[in-house]
């Protein structure tokens, strides 16, 4: 039988090991206690931290619709969606048949009132004056019959040999051929002196009538062939071959793609903080995700009824909406209006 020792040492060995389990029991309850602390902090951390929005918005450029001055049907379309166009390239071609008769109405009323004008400036023709002194001498001719019948006839009555109508009539002629004696004198006069100073001025001012009506219609037939006020590219083409159009219905969008800009429509409550001159970073899916770096330019209100929201949001009131214009800082090959752009935007400012 084994040796087991005194009763009383027995006894002291197993009081030792009683007094040594607690410090092993309570490990445990310290490792819980710390996970459950870690895991507390790091909830109370996430649900404290600013919660992150995705804000999408899109590239955007400046757009310019092409319309007619002229109404026609069109005749050729030289532009086609999607081309590269330079400044002054004929985009629209439209044929107006009517216009053109007016025009060339308006070029033969112009040659009528130069020719008007030229026969003033040159004065009075050689024949002319030499006709009116011709006048002059037929009526003065006139004039000496009528004297000498006058003459003749005016003793014959005062002895009754003729009656007093002779006499009248003798008068009447006389006086008549006096009158146009004076008469042929003013036309002659007249033909020597030439034009006045006031039908020089109606030539003139006919003549200028005549080239403002033709500067009117050819500046219209001019817009027969519409084309480019910018170097652009051709976004839309509303209008095909052999269609009537009418002036101020665009046919055209241009879009200019040296000056493309990021929107993005935000509630107002995210644009505080924001600033003109503020910079953000932009994601481009397009792009393969390239991030741009883009300075805002712009903060302005949107119509009072525009609730389109960049976000998801939710609460008990209505909040506006605010247009935000970022320009990239370098130019970004490849940016087109209508691509995604994203950004990171944390509530509570940019």
């Amino acid at each position: 039988m084994a040796d087991v020792g005194p009763p009383g040492e027995l006894g002291t060995t197993a009081g030792l090991k009683t007094k040594e389990n607690p410090p092993a029991g309570r490990a445990p309850a310290v490792i819980v206690t710390i996970v459950i602390a870690t895991i507390v902090g790091l909830s109370l951390w996430y649900l404290s931290r600013p919660e992150p929005l995705l804000v999408q918005g899109e590239a955007d450029s400046t757009r310019v619709d092409i319309a007619a001055r002229v109404d026609g049907r069109v005749t050729g379309l030289p532009a086609v969606r999607g081309q590269d166009v330079q400044s002054g390239a004929v985009l629209v071609e439209i044929d107006n048949p009517e216009l053109l008769a007016r025009r060339d109405e308006a070029v033969a009323a112009k040659a009528v009132a130069e020719a008007e004008l030229a026969r003033i400036n040159a004065g009075t023709r050689s024949e002319t004056v030499a006709v009116r002194k011709a006048e002059i001498d037929r009526a003065q001719a006139e004039l000496t019959l009528a004297q000498q019948t006058y003459d003749r006839v005016r003793p014959l009555v005062a002895t009754h040999v003729e009656p007093q109508s002779k006499l009248d009539d003798a008068t009447d002629a006389l006086q008549v051929g006096q009158r146009g004696l004076d008469q042929a004198k003013l036309a002659y006069d007249e033909a020597v002196a030439g034009f006045t100073r006031e039908e020089h001025e109606m030539a003139e001012a006919k003549v200028a009538r005549a080239e403002a009506a033709v500067g009117t219609l050819q500046a219209l037939v001019d817009q027969l062939a519409v084309t480019a006020p910018l170097a652009a590219q051709v976004f839309e083409r509303n209008v095909e071959l052999g269609e009537v159009v009418a002036p101020g219905v665009p046919l055209l969008t241009l879009v200019d793609l040296g000056d493309v800009w990021l929107r993005f429509d935000l509630r107002e409550d995210l644009v505080r903080g924001l600033k003109v001159g503020d910079r953000i970073a932009a994601r481009i899916p397009a792009l393969g995700d390239r991030s741009v770096e883009a300075e805002v330019r712009l903060i302005a209100s949107k119509g009072e009824y525009a609730g389109w929201r960049a976000t998801r949001a939710t609460g008990d009131f209505d909040l506006r909406t605010f247009e935000v214009r970022a320009y990239p800082i370098d130019k970004v090959a490849g940016l087109r209006p209508g691509m995604s752009a994203y950004v990171d935007w944390r509530a509570g400012g940019g």
